[in-house]
């Protein structure tokens, strides 16, 4: 019976190594044979064939059948590659070399336990150590090779798997058999006999796979492997060569003695289990995997269908619980460069740029003026998109110093800065901050952040447009009650001014004569002021204007609020501009009056007046709960938007149009949770006549 299975055996090796070099002799002298692999195919065919014949010869375990065994293996592996590299694909798949060199290093280790096995031959313990040092490589190498393996059959298109599942499946046969083999060998402590004699059937199954693979014309292999899989695949074959890592230097340690053999394993085997814990789930090592594997295993960096759903499903999330829009604008353009917050930019009335949402940055301490009108100009006529590294390493001297304030540079977090073009007009700017694993953006980089600059800049024109068709509504019915308002308050002014002259023309008692008179005046009066300031609203200019002394003005305003609130005035430097003496006094109750509300009866409210060149500058101050960029953008100078129960909301707005029609400016700068500062920017009495003179004429270049 064991010499009919020897014969057997004999037969077919000898008949698997026949068809193996009569199927490479014809791969290289046929025609039809067309293919990069070609050459390498032979040659592993040839190899595994030279084994095969040493196998017959000398059996397992002999000098040259271990040499020609890593031949083979080598020339296997080497075919590999090459189904890897067509059309010079290998270039573009840098992680594919190291790993395929890797696993080349690993076979030839083998050659250096030969060598060890020729020397300490006669040892048993020290054969034993050999042979499972041996199995322990050849597993390493099978599962390394079967991961490879998988990534280019499953990487490749629908239509290229035609002609690719040939070769993979023989390679997958013959390493998958050579797995099993050395998991029960590595059990045994040696190769058993009758598996080691099986291997000629997996090798028969993968020339067969190969004769019906060459027989058909090869198309084009196209490795396009999902992200996530092959993300999923490289960490696994990580995962992988770490364990056998692990018992490979356990197994060794092991051997070092007896007494201190045990003691060292174990403490590896604990320390190598909390470096596991530590790294694998480390963020940043995740990241870096992931940049890793999309730079050098893919022919473009971004899976543009992926990022395209995800991009949608953000601006297009809805409901109660779903962050504002620009919040969502920034996290979509975040998303798709792994940046962990950012920000948004959006254009202020007065020119230049101003914070409109922040997206997990709230440490960043934004000006209220973040980029000035130069910016904006050139972001907006270059659409260039800013790397920010680039600039600190000074590599780049195309962009101006205006359209990277310093406030940007000097915090290390910002990464770069992307503009939201629509039809030739800035709509707004995203500051991406620097993602766990830098990198500096390249040509698809920026190809990516422009187009999607580009679609959230019309989302953001298309909210802007419903804001304004919202408050021109709003306005629209404002001015229709106002105007029944006003004729109700003529009406009772009329009345009121009859009744006092009757009552002088008809009262009999002086003291009730001189009573009447003084109190129906009075209301006269003040109905006669609301009636003229509700005619004076949303006007241009106001009142004429005068000399103030603003130290007298805020003195006054201080005064109002004794006994009600604790109103502090922090510098009183003396100083007059030209300005509306009432509304600029009436725009200040307006803005100290909101502070009172937003502090608590405890905190003070404090005035801060001071010198600048050309412009004084008043700073009303609080500590109280603060506001949000968007409740700054979309609400606070809007009118109809008020946080109180029944009120109109106009109170800011009106103190802003106030101050501008004066030639000043209107800023404000606040942190939920920090609280809130109201700038108010005068000009001095010839930056005054500069300001009005230049308003003047861009009117009368409007009508003309």
């Amino acid at each position: 019976m064991t010499s009919f299975w020897d014969i057997t055996t004999y037969l077919a090796f000898l008949a698997t190594a026949c068809a193996a070099v009569a199927l490479a002799l014809w791969l290289i002298t046929s025609h039809r044979a067309q293919g990069p692999a070609i050459k390498a195919c032979a040659g592993a065919l040839f190899f595994a064939a030279l084994a095969a014949f040493c196998v017959i010869g000398m059996g397992y375990g002999s000098f040259l059948s271990d040499v020609s065994m890593i031949a083979s293996n080598l020339a296997w592996l080497w075919l590999l590659y090459r189904l890897f590299a067509h059309d010079d694909r290998d270039k573009s798949l840098g992680p594919i070399r190291p790993v395929v060199a890797a696993l080349g290093f690993v076979e030839l280790m083998q050659v250096a336990l030969i060598v060890a096995r020729i020397q300490y031959g006669g040892m048993p313990d020290a054969d034993l150590l050999i042979t499972r040092f041996a199995i322990t490589f050849r597993l390493l190498f099978c599962i390394g090779a079967l991961v490879l393996v998988h990534n280019l059959y499953a990487g490749a298109s629908a239509q290229s798997r035609q002609s690719l599942r040939w070769p993979a499946a023989a390679l997958g046969v013959l390493w998958l058999y050579d797995l099993n083999l050395y998991t029960i060998a590595y059990l045994v402590d040696g190769l058993p006999g009758l598996l080691a004699n099986l291997r000629v059937a997996a090798l028969a199954i993968a020339v067969g796979l190969l004769a019906l693979g060459t027989l058909r014309n090869e198309s084009e292999l196209r490795f396009r492997p999902s992200r996530n899989f092959a993300f999923q695949s490289f960490s696994l074959l990580l995962i992988g060569a770490y364990l056998v890592v692990m018992v490979v230097i356990a197994q060794g340690l092991a051997y070092v003695g007896t007494d201190y053999g045990r003691l060292l394993q174990t403490g590896f085997v604990l320390l190598a289990s909390v470096v596991a814990l530590t790294v694998l789930p480390s963020a940043k090592l995740r990241g870096w995997l992931r940049v890793t594997l999309s730079k050098n295993l893919f022919q473009h960096r971004y899976d543009y269908r992926a990022e395209w759903l995800r991009f949608t499903s953000t601006i297009g999330r809805a409901g109660p619980q779903a962050p504002p829009l620009p919040e969502r604008a920034v996290q979509a353009v975040a998303d798709i460069t792994d940046s962990p917050a950012g920000l948004l930019l959006t254009p202020r009335e007065e020119g230049g740029l101003a914070l409109a949402a922040r997206w997990q940055w709230p440490g960043i301490a934004v000006p209220a003026e973040a980029v000035d009108a130069l910016g904006v100009t050139f972001l907006e006529d270059s659409q260039f998109i800013v790397d920010l590294d680039v600039l600190r390493s000074g590599q780049n001297d195309d962009v101006p110093d205006v359209a990277t304030p310093a406030w940007l540079l000097e915090s290390e977090e910002s990464w770069a800065i992307v503009p939201l073009v629509h039809y030739d007009r800035l709509m707004g700017v995203v500051v991406l901050a620097r993602p766990l694993v830098a990198r500096r953006l390249d040509w698809e980089d920026f190809d990516v952040l422009r187009v999607v600059g580009r679609q959230l800049a019309s989302y953001l024109a298309e909210s802007a447009s419903q804001d304004a068709l919202g408050d021109a509504q709003r306005f629209d019915e404002f001015n229709r009650r106002m105007a029944f308002v006003m004729h109700d308050i003529k009406n009772l002014a009329s009345q009121l001014s009859l009744l006092a002259r009757n009552a002088e023309k008809h009262a009999d008692k002086a003291e009730f004569r001189a009573d009447m008179i003084l109190t129906l005046r009075n209301s006269t009066d003040k109905l006669q002021g609301l009636l003229a300031r509700l005619g004076r609203y949303g006007a241009q200019g106001g009142k004429e204007r005068e000399r103030v002394k603003l130290h007298h003005l805020v003195d006054r305003v201080v005064e109002q609020y004794r006994g009600k609130h604790k109103v502090v005035a922090l510098q009183r430097e003396s100083c007059e501009v030209q300005a509306d003496a009432e509304g600029l006094e009436q725009a200040l109750v307006h803005l100290v009056q909101n502070a009172i509300e937003a502090s608590a009866p405890d905190q003070a409210v404090f005035l801060d007046m001071r010198i600048e060149p050309g412009h004084a500058v008043l700073e009303i101050s609080d500590s109280g709960e603060g506001m949000s960029p968007e409740f700054i953008r979309t609400c606070l100078f809007k009118p109809f938007h008020s946080s109180k129960a029944g009120g109109f909301g106009i109170g800011a707005f009106e103190a802003r149009e106030l101050i501008r029609a004066m030639g000043g400016r209107l800023d404000v700068e606040s942190r939920e949770g920090l609280g809130t500062r109201f700038i108010i920017r005068l000009p001095f009495d010839q930056t005054a006549e500069l300001i009005r003179s230049m308003h003047e004429k861009e009117k009368a270049n409007e009508v003309a």
